[in-house]
């Protein structure tokens, strides 16, 4: 994957000028995480991750892409747009990790609770299903009268 090099031009921002890191720009970025460019800028605008700026072409640092790993994993658990904000911030309010990681297994823990829920849900929905088709089967293959008593 191609690299953008920033490159020093009249005033640039302080953070990339300072910075000799290489940066991927948005179809870069994307393209490494397997999303849409227009992906990338709906999270942008959500406040998950903000890019720096090369001129008019924003430019997205290691640290960018770590933060949008973790949001598509966060969404691909079932967490929330603000559930990952908010585990996200306090990384850089605690440098430490531990506030982010009690928030982190809190989390888990509700989202666990949650599916657990849905799952026996669930499997009672299945159940309930499948002696329905069970019944509607016999019918069928008792005749027509037999059909107008079919459970429905």
């Amino acid at each position: 994957m191609a690299l953008l090099q920033v490159t020093r031009t009249a005033a640039p921002p302080p953070a990339v000028a300072a910075a000799p890191e290489r940066f991927l720009t948005v179809t870069q970025l994307a393209r490494a995480l397997g999303i849409t460019a227009r992906t990338i800028r709906f999270y942008e605008d959500k406040g998950l991750i903000s890019p720096q700026r090369a001129g008019t072409t924003r430019v997205y640092t290691a640290r960018d892409r770590a933060r949008m790993i973790l949001v598509l994993r966060g969404k691909n658990l079932g967490f929330s747009l603000r559930e990952i904000k908010e585990y996200l911030d306090l990384y850089d309010a605690d440098h430490t990790q531990v506030e982010q990681v009690r928030a982190l297994l809190a989390g888990v823990h509700q989202r666990l609770e949650l599916l657990r829920k849905q799952r026996s849900s669930l499997e009672t929905t299945i159940a309930e299903l499948q002696d329905i088709q069970r019944q509607a089967a016999e019918a069928l293959q008792r005749g027509p009268a037999e059909v107008k008593r079919a459970p429905r």
